[in-house]
């Protein structure tokens, strides 16, 4: 029970990465608010664990967010875990992106990050430990084909990461980005429809095709992000800052 006595927001956590994340973070003790747009998927995670409370909060809308956080932590206490893992994977060709598509992905995977940080930040003393774990992508060390708005967002997470660690070295705060490939999520499995379309194959050829993405050529497990994450906010991960984790079954 390592995190007894603390409390942890998870942004997204309602499904996939940020839900598995919730669960062990309630699990080793801490009390848990998972936020997100939809509340009953918010729900069914929370009633996976008495420890884990839902808060309707979207990302995208800074009012809805730093309301949200400050509900947050004046219900269950300052917030020593953060896990900024709300986004979106939405792709296609570059000469077809349109400004407002670019602009929903910055104001969710880039803005929602800077703000969620920001916002768990002002809940803490000066002298507070603080973990805060983005959850970025392959796409943020390396660039991915008909995801140019998504990548940028990736790579900026982790830009943001490296400067927030420079200016805060000097408190008990790490920050770091997790870097999956290809999971097994409602994401990944939401493209692949678009995949058997663009390539005439069927769900296991599509399957196939986004587990190449990784370089075992095999789609992650859920719980292989969350285990990382988990030994990020450990105290045995203090000294580890601005690192960016690549799970992804090979050199990316």
């Amino acid at each position: 029970m390592q995190h007894t006595g603390k409390h942890a927001l998870v942004t997204g956590g309602g499904t996939g990465i940020g839900a598995a994340i919730a669960v062990a973070l309630a699990a080793a003790g801490a009390q848990v608010t998972i936020t997100g747009r939809r509340v009953d998927k918010l729900e069914t995670v929370a009633r996976a664990h008495a420890r884990i409370h839902p808060l309707e909060m979207d990302v995208a809308h800074e009012k809805s967010l730093r309301d949200g956080i400050a509900q947050a932590a004046t219900a269950r206490g300052p917030i020593q875990i953060c896990i900024a893992n709300a986004g979106i994977a939405d792709g296609g060709p570059f000469e077809e992106t349109t400004l407002a598509q670019w602009r929903k992905m910055m104001a969710i995977n880039l803005d929602g990050v800077f703000l969620t940080f920001q916002a768990a930040m002002a809940t803490l003393q000066q002298d507070t430990p603080a973990r805060m774990i983005v959850v970025s992508s392959i796409a943020g060390v390396r660039g991915l084909r008909n995801a140019v708005p998504y990548t940028v967002t990736k790579h900026g997470v982790i830009g943001l990461i490296r400067g927030l660690s420079e200016e805060f070295i000097r408190r008990p705060i790490t920050f770091n980005a997790l870097c999956p490939g290809y999971v097994e999520t409602d994401i990944v499995r939401n493209q692949l429809p678009g995949l058997m379309k663009r390539f005439d194959v069927d769900e296991a050829g599509a399957r196939t095709l986004m587990a190449k993405g990784n370089r075992h050529k095999t789609l992650l497990a859920v719980d292989e992000t969350t285990a990382a994450a988990m030994w990020l906010c450990s105290e045995g991960a203090r000294s580890v800052n601005a690192q960016t984790i690549q799970i992804a079954g090979g050199q990316v």
